[in-house]
């Protein structure tokens, strides 16, 4: 049985997908990463490597509050990107619960939105 294996666009984590898995999954289906939680709708489910996901929000959990959130694509056009401690780029988003300041460090591939992969 053939395995179809996709990068999350978000953490990087492989997600398996059996030929039994993507026999089920149809144009509009979301698949959810285990690592990340990041949603992802399935755009195109041909056969053999004729598959493509577009990812829908990011799932976080505030280090403050506890409560998840989704990190929507409007928050991120909105939020202020700064230099961390560390050198790297984050972008500033405010949890909706508690409007804590959280930093989020995206890898994003070159030229490419971080909220949209094929």
């Amino acid at each position: 049985m053939a395995t179809l294996e996709i990068e999350c666009p978000v953490c990087g984590e492989v997600l398996e997908l059996s030929d039994q898995d993507r026999a089920e999954l149809h144009p509009g289906d979301v698949i959810v990463c285990d690592s990340c939680s990041a949603e992802m709708e399935v755009t195109r489910n041909g056969g053999g490597e004729d598959f493509e996901l577009e990812l829908l929000g990011i799932l976080t959990t505030c280090p403050n509050c506890g409560e998840e959130f989704e990190v929507t694509e409007d928050m991120l056009a909105t939020a202020p990107v700064v230099q961390a401690s560390d050198g790297s780029e984050v972008s500033i988003v405010g949890c909706p619960h508690c409007q804590a300041a959280i930093e989020l460090e995206f890898e994003d591939e070159p030229d490419s939105d971080p909220l949209s992969s094929q």
